[in-house]
């Protein structure tokens, strides 16, 4: 599936996912736009990594500030471009906020560490940032996002040249412009474009950090180009995370944890649940719950429309390819009349594990249930996926969940909540849903080098 987004010459054209209305143009960075803030961040970096951190940390404070004081207007111009629900896009602004101010804190108290050598000497590892970092971002929760990569890259004293998805370009080039007007010229720079345009970007001579978050077709692109480049690489790519459903719990309870994984932002989440394993215990009632919440949020107007319609085309497909392998289709499944990219909130049952929806990435509001015999074999078929970003097990049996926990090849488990966590933690996704410290405190180690240095006295006369 390509990843470049409609285009009139050299504009990136949006229309708005709820009724196919134009939202506007934004010019394309050509080749030239982006070797130039690359060159210039190049050229701003000595300067700004010599900044003392403290100092840094305040201009990123001051960013965070400015982004604070605009909240509605970057959630409404969200909505339009993306289609996401205006109090949730306000919530992820908020959190782009919360996210600059952490690091603002968190950046200058990043230390290195002294090392026990001779009694003579000093020894000590010293972090040091990486130089200029290309940061590629997408458009699902694109100012939170945005706001985590960039703020830890600045915050550490690497200069950033961002490129935000082709799908909310004004949401991206808005952003940048808040946050460069608090950094010297050329730490902070945006450039605009599709798949091409972030190609050239993180290959450029002069990137020494690549950050990329988004799709895997897009991820795996990026890491052969950064292979030649030898730059450093963090990404966190798709996903296709599994829910197990075990024995012996309250299917209503449970369904409402499967609705709440498959539908919320209408999938659109990297963490979404994508495949639902169900003991046959509780099966006939859970996905009986599933359906009745699938229709609850479809009758009312409660699921938002896909990003674009190529995107709720895609989605289709892999519904359509189910139900004619022989998947039984319970609720929605069917593209909705009039303009937009709305699509419903979606339950299929007798699925197969050869099936594109349980073997690729959906990201649409699609739940796909298999029924199994045991917790065992509901762990066997979670295991086996390329992919391993995160994944859910539903269990009262505290045996099941340490199983899960040591067997599930994910960054993240989650055990009886789809989503939540404490702050500052921070998972490394694995196979192809990419690599590295994407967000949390340890996102700082990503962000600089460590150069381990000796000292002795020397010898005088």
């Amino acid at each position: 599936m390509s990843i470049e987004t409609s285009r009139f010459d050299d504009e990136i054209v949006i229309t708005d996912p709820s009724d196919g209305s134009e939202v506007g143009r934004v010019p394309v960075s050509d080749e030239n736009d982006i070797r130039e803030a690359v060159a210039a961040a190049r050229a701003a970096f000595d300067e700004w990594r010599a900044t003392p951190a403290g100092e840094r940390g305040v201009a990123l404070r001051n960013a965070a500030l400015a982004l604070g004081d605009r909240v509605d207007e970057f959630a409404e111009l969200h909505h339009r471009e993306t289609g996401r629900d205006r109090d949730e896009a306000a919530g992820g602004v908020r959190a782009a906020v919360d996210t600059l101010l952490q690091y603002a804190e968190l950046a200058p108290l990043h230390r290195g560490r002294s090392l026990l050598g001779a009694p003579e000497a000093l020894d000590l590892m010293r972090a040091e940032p990486r130089g200029v970092a290309a940061v590629v971002t997408p458009w699902n929760d694109p100012v939170a996002v945005s706001a985590g990569l960039i703020g830890a890259a600045l915050g550490t004293g690497n200069a950033v040249v961002h490129k935000p998805s082709e799908r909310c370009p004004h949401l991206g080039r808005l952003l940048g412009e808040v946050l460069a007007e608090h950094f010297p010229p050329g730490v902070f720079a945006t450039v605009t474009g599709g798949a091409r345009e972030g190609e050239i970007l993180v290959g450029s001579s002069g990137v020494d950090l690549v950050a990329h978050v988004g799709s895997t077709f897009a991820g795996e692109r990026i890491a052969r180009i950064v292979a030649l480049t030898g730059a450093h690489l963090i990404r966190e790519n798709g996903g296709n995370d599994a829910l197990i459903v075990d024995a012996g719990l309250d299917p209503e309870w449970a369904a409402a944890q499967a609705a709440i994984g498959a539908f919320t932002n209408s999938g659109q989440i990297c963490t979404s649940v994508e495949r639902v394993f169900v003991h046959r215990e509780i099966a006939d009632e859970f996905v009986e719950e599933l359906v009745r919440e699938a229709e609850r949020r479809n009758e009312g107007g409660l699921v938002a429309p896909l990003v674009d319609e190529r995107m709720r085309d895609s989605v289709h497909e892999q519904v359509a390819e189910a139900v004619s392998a022989g998947a039984r289709l319970l609720t929605g499944g069917a593209i909705p009349e009039g303009a937009g990219a709305r699509y419903p909130a979606t339950v299929l049952t007798d699925c197969t594990a050869d099936m594109r929806l349980l073997t690729e990435e959906t990201f649409g509001p699609v739940a796909p249930v298999m029924v199994v015999e045991d917790f065992e074999e509901a762990l066997e078929r979670a295991v086996h996926d390329e992919y391993g970003l995160a994944a859910t097990v539903l269990t009262g049996d505290l045996e099941h969940a340490h199983a899960a926990i040591d067997r599930l090849p994910v960054g993240t488990v989650k055990v009886n909540n789809v989503f939540g966590g404490a702050p500052g933690g921070s998972a490394q996704p694995r196979g192809r849903s990419g690599s590295g410290f994407g967000y949390g405190p340890e996102l700082l180690d990503e962000m600089t080098t460590v150069k381990v240095v000796h000292m002795q006295a020397a010898r005088t006369r």
